[in-house]
């Protein structure tokens, strides 16, 4: 890991400070990044015009007992890097080859995306119990990295 390589982390702990979830041990914030530039961002939140659990004043996860890395579709929330590739679609940029920078591990959700959207390596800080993400992630050349100061 490089001095860039900690800047872009550093960022997206940033923008996951951002987040509209309820929980704040699932704060996360996501970096596209390619040639030392950052492309997009994205950060855990309902969609646009959606009450997100902040102003519901309630986890709906955590209200039905949904385990964490189970039933993604149980949520307000559109995850980090899910936005950040959003973003990219509506603004017509291209994340192949790029970096994504990442304060958690993807979900398996989130890992079809990425494969799908020609990102080439992945640096993330924290784990997430979803192993049949790092299943389909293992499967192609995209390399993975925890980054541990």
């Amino acid at each position: 890991m490089d001095k860039w390589d900690k800047r872009f982390i550093d960022l997206a702990d940033t923008i996951g400070s951002w987040s509209s979830c309820y929980k704040e041990n699932r704060h996360v914030g996501a970096v596209m990044v390619k040639n030392k530039r950052v492309l997009t961002t994205g950060y855990n939140g309902a969609p646009s015009g959606i009450k997100s659990c902040v102003e519901r004043g309630e986890c709906l996860r955590q209200k039905l007992g949904i385990a964490s890395g189970t039933r993604a579709e149980i949520c307000y929330a559109i995850h980090a890097e899910q936005n950040a590739i959003i973003q990219a679609a509506k603004l017509g940029v291209s994340l192949e080859g790029a970096t994504l920078y990442c304060t958690h591990f993807p979900c398996t959700i989130c890992a079809k995306m990425i494969i799908n959207s020609g990102v080439k390596r992945i640096v993330y800080r924290n784990s997430y119990p979803d192993d049949f993400s790092k299943q389909l992630l293992d499967q192609t050349d995209i390399v993975l990295e925890r980054y541990e100061e």
